[in-house]
């Protein structure tokens, strides 16, 4: 099964406390869920580890969240847009943008 959404493509948050921020996806999950970097950050407390020389402290981890609540960006309208499949005449199958763009990643 082709996914909608992939590692790389560069995505836009449609709902939630990061509405309408953008970023790149690092991971997608099999449980419908996606890690985007820059967006939906945790603070992680972090102790000290002198053996590896790392100092303890509050980090911010960036946590998966459901894919339904993004969408692929589409750089020519500038909008998130929905992500469908076509089928070439040569019988591959590629992603486009519902409006009939193909996807160019």
């Amino acid at each position: 099964m082709a996914a909608k959404i992939r590692k790389g493509d560069e995505v836009i948050v449609v709902t939630g406390k990061d509405k309408g921020r953008r970023g790149t996806v690092l991971q997608v999950f099999a449980d419908d869920r996606v890690l985007v970097e820059g967006v939906n950050l945790a603070k992680k407390h972090i102790k000290p580890n002198p053996n590896a020389g790392e100092p303890g402290g509050i980090r911010d981890k960036a946590m998966p969240m459901d894919v339904s609540n993004v969408l692929v960006f589409n750089p020519k309208t500038k909008k998130g847009e929905r992500v469908g499949f076509r089928a070439e005449e040569d019988g591959s199958k590629v992603r486009v943008f519902r409006n009939g763009d193909k996807v160019d990643i």
